[in-house]
């Protein structure tokens, strides 16, 4: 069944997010930790898709078209404050791509950013954060060839591909790393245990 109102909907929630972020890169705010404008508008928009997932399962390409599912997947995939939602999201998603309703890169871009929010490796080096000499670099992951490996059975490129690729949009975005990244670290884990993600 397709639901082209609530297909709609979705993009415009993906819209909103998009259109902050932008004004967000332009004013040099975006790097500096969790912006709370943009914490509020992902937690509101997730409110908004956890009810419309209860009424109509997961938005797949089936239901809500190409662009109603992308959409979806970006504001699951941004719902960083909301761990059981997100969870929740990622079972869901699993059944979807497992019956062909649903992209693969889409899990793993969402299993990993949950395995790194809660201090796992992840599977597909999908996750990026600043390191100790100020790098751009994937969070922690199990094996690189494995890493690789699983990448490429999904279509996307090498690990070192993404590095290369994810420095040179930062740098088109003016992201810097942060000045003190102990103190980054130190408030991340506060944040993270604050919403859910650890214990």
């Amino acid at each position: 069944m397709k639901y082209p109102d609530i297909a709609e909907r979705i993009i415009r929630l993906k819209n909103a997010d998009l259109v902050l972020r932008e004004r967000l890169v332009q004013n040099g705010q975006l790097g500096d930790g969790y912006n709370d404008e943009m914490a509020e508008l992902h937690n509101q928009n997730a409110a908004i898709l956890n009810e419309i997932i209860d009424t109509i399962g997961y938005p797949t390409v089936g239901k809500v078209g190409k662009e109603g599912s992308e959409s979806a997947w970006l504001v699951i995939q941004h719902s960083i404050g909301q761990p059981y939602f997100m969870r929740k999201c990622a079972k869901l998603l699993e059944i979807a791509v497992s019956e062909n309703k649903a992209s693969p890169r889409n899990i793993a871009y969402l299993t990993d950013r949950i395995a790194a929010f809660e201090g796992r490796p992840q599977l597909f080096g999908t996750q990026f954060d600043w390191d100790q000499n100020g790098e751009l670099s994937p969070k922690p992951f199990d094996d690189l060839f494995l890493v690789n490996h699983r990448r490429k059975s999904i279509g996307l490129n090498t690990l070192a591909e993404q590095t290369e690729e994810m420095r040179r949009r930062a740098k088109e975005e003016n992201h810097s790393p942060p000045a003190d990244f102990e103190k980054r670290k130190t408030e991340f884990d506060q944040w993270r245990k604050s919403v859910g993600w650890i214990k």
